[in-house]
């Protein structure tokens, strides 16, 4: 089962403010929680029921929190990796370590009494998962996921993300990772400059974060890093991740006809097979819009992310839907009708033979 999540930080928030906020998350369809418990300043009872409180409100909204903690809060607490009722008590679903053990301890917390998921960190690109596995924990309490990233030019490179994320999926495991709300300025450190786990996502709109993350298809849950997010991120994260199809932002131009927008909005297109080294082809909509006319009006040039409907020049390929992925020369056959939106270009890089997908115009 996959999930989206947001985080919240009690810490530097207040209660109200953070039920608003899961409420909104309820409401698109958010169930996972996560938030920071790394350390405990000032008086740790009245810390530790603003934790409480809100967990316990979350739990009524059919929401899941994992706390993100490290091995020096078992000792300031008093409390052992053998005896996780502590943070039973709290309301809490799962620990996440921060900062792990030998191995052989996560295993044992896997084999609780209270089914807390033990959430491990798979940023590192270092052998811990294997260590982990070698002491046979209960897998389906073991759940993995991604750091964030506060600091600019810190967040993972993309080659680095996927082969850390295989190490993970070869054993089957629960994972997640972090996008970054572009509104957001609560997260449990004062510096950040959003809370994404890879570095290239840090600027970019956050359905456009989600969807890359969808097309690459290797991570379970995605959980928004920072607090808040506005309602209508909430709203976009939620279409594109719960959409059946990949969902593509188009910005029409000046040109496109009401027909043409017809054909690129109003149909489900799929990615034909037999892929081509210049084109993305959904060819079904030349069938289904044969009787109509497609006048020639912007051929070219014909550059990557460019959306183009064969025109009535193009013999029995009038009204097939393309779009570029390398530069092409224009002969006059196919109409420029819009763009993929800027920032998601890159996106076509990943999108896969036979996947379908529509487009959104933004």
């Amino acid at each position: 089962m996959k999930r989206l999540g947001i985080s919240i930080y009690p810490l530097k928030s207040a209660f109200e403010a953070d039920k608003t906020y899961l409420d909104l998350a309820s409401k698109y369809g958010f169930r996972r929680i996560f938030t920071s418990l790394l350390e405990l300043t000032g008086d740790n009872n009245e810390v530790l029921e603003k934790y409480k409180r809100i967990i316990e409100y979350g739990n009524s909204l059919g929401m899941e929190t994992t706390l993100d903690i490290n091995p020096r809060l078992f000792q300031q607490l008093n409390i052992s990796y053998d005896d996780l009722s502590f943070f039973h008590s709290l309301g809490a679903k799962g620990i996440r370590l921060d900062l792990g053990f030998t191995g052989a301890e996560e295993a044992l917390m896997t084999r609780n009494e209270y089914n807390l998921k033990i959430e491990v960190n798979m940023s590192n690109g270092t052998n811990y998962i294997e260590n982990i596995m070698s002491y046979r924990p209960n897998k389906n309490n073991l759940y993995a996921s991604h750091n964030f990233y506060p600091q600019r030019y810190t967040g993972l490179a993309q080659d680095h993300f996927e082969q850390t994320t295989d190490q993970f999926n070869r054993h089957g495991l629960n994972t997640a990772v972090f996008v970054t709300s572009q509104v957001g300025e609560q997260g449990p450190w004062p510096h950040q400059n959003g809370l994404t786990s890879l570095e290239e996502h840090r600027d970019i709109p956050i359905e456009i974060q989600v969807a890359h993350h969808k097309m690459m298809d290797t991570i379970d849950d995605i959980l928004i890093g920072n607090a808040y997010a506005s309602e209508e991120e909430l709203k976009r994260v939620s279409e594109v991740f719960m959409s059946p199809h990949h969902l593509l932002p188009v910005i029409f131009n000046e040109h496109t006809t009401a027909t043409e927008k017809e054909v690129i909005l109003g149909e489900l297109h799929n990615y034909r097979g037999d892929r081509s080294e210049y084109m993305i082809r959904s060819t079904q909509t030349r069938v289904k819009f044969k009787a109509q006319a497609f006048p020639p009006h912007m051929t070219g040039p014909i550059t990557k992310g460019d959306i183009i409907i064969g025109n009535d020049q193009f013999g029995q390929y009038k009204g097939e839907t393309q779009i570029a992925i390398r530069n092409m020369k224009d002969d006059g056959t196919r109409n420029i009708v819009g763009k993929i939106a800027e920032e998601a270009c890159f996106l076509l890089d990943y999108l896969k033979p036979w996947s379908t997908f529509m487009f959104v115009e933004r």
